[in-house]
């Protein structure tokens, strides 16, 4: 496969691009097309090449699907595209679900590319978990394998919702009388899922829609950025709300895997709340998911995931790792 490499983190909402020029290097040129204002897959990629790649022709590309993917098929979950990469037109093109990239990144990333959120430093050869909520929640593993590491893709973010407390369950009572037959993970834990859970918490307060936040919307108005940024007491507490049951996920994710050597936290929501974690319940809802194992999971590190674009990275790690030779185009 000749240089250059296309690699891609395909989302719900956005769709970051970047071209691999040079052996074991890093993306460059990277951009972030909005997947709205794109028919499909092929759409944007040519509006990338074109517009902020010079025109070149890649000799191979790996794209990071937010979704299903098989062979050489696509669908993301949170937004209509689906169909084949054959049509992209790229001598080789492989698919990755978005945190089996995100998994694969993991081993390159250091220093301000991280910030610990609780636990011992990870532990190094040991089998990894990375989730987070974007559009949607992603979760994947990453396993220690005689070649080096394996990633383990999935659809975790569809489990159940892990409500604890009586307030997480008259949420989620409150939710199927409004209409919801079925509140999974993402449906609450997720840049989507964000305005569901302020909903939600405002049923269960007997805060009507009408009624109006010290931001000057209505409950049904708000959105997953102005929830995280506002100071309102019904904003304030659905973040609250929203962190403590993202602990308890991530521990479960955790003793599924056995990711003794870390859970890592990407997407796009969690940067905007950093300052709000430490004293959140986070942490110990992680520590208590099993009771009976609550030393188990207070020995494994979580941490979040700073780099701007880690997927990008392991994208470009896959193609690198399967190709040590490389013939520049």
């Amino acid at each position: 496969m000749s240089l250059p490499w296309l690699v891609a983190d395909i989302g719900g909402t956005n769709a970051r691009f970047g071209l691999v020029t040079r052996p074991g290097g890093q993306p460059e040129a990277v951009a972030v097309l909005d997947v709205s204002q794109h028919l499909g897959l092929a759409d944007a990629v040519a509006a990338y090449l074109a517009d902020h790649a010079g025109g070149v022709r890649p000799g191979a590309a790996c794209l990071a699907i937010a979704g299903p993917v098989e062979d050489d098929r696509y669908r993301l979950t949170n937004a209509g595209w689906s169909g084949s990469v054959k049509e992209l037109g790229i001598p080789r093109t492989v698919l990755l679900n978005d945190f089996e990239a995100l998994a694969i990144s993991l081993p390159h990333l250091a220093g301000d590319d991280l910030v610990p959120l609780g636990g011992p430093p990870p532990a190094a050869g040991l089998t990894k978990a990375v989730l987070g909520p974007g559009t949607g929640l992603g979760v994947a593993g990453l396993v220690p394998v005689r070649e080096g590491w394996q990633p383990v893709p999935g659809e975790g973010g569809h489990v159940a919702v892990p409500v604890v407390t009586d307030l997480e369950m008259e949420i989620v009572r409150a939710l199927h009388a409004d209409g919801m037959p079925y509140v999974d993970a993402e449906h609450l834990l997720s840049g989507t899922g964000l305005p569901r859970l302020h909903r939600g918490l405002a049923l269960v307060r007997g805060v009507t829609a009408e009624a109006r936040t010290t931001s000057g919307l209505t409950a049904a108005q708000m959105t997953a950025a102005q929830i995280t940024s506002s100071d309102d007491p019904l904003c304030v507490e659905t973040v609250e709300v929203f962190l403590a049951l993202l602990g308890g996920f991530a521990g479960g994710v955790a003793l599924t895997l056995g990711a003794r050597g870390g859970v890592y936290l990407g997407g796009g929501v969690l940067p905007r709340l950093i300052s709000r974690i430490p004293g959140s319940a986070f942490r110990a809802r992680f520590e208590t998911t099993a009771p009976a194992l609550t030393e188990y999971a207070a020995g494994i590190a979580t941490v979040l995931i700073t780099a701007e674009q880690p997927a990008l990275t392991g994208a470009a790690a896959w193609l690198a790792q399967r190709n040590p030779d490389v013939e520049l185009a």
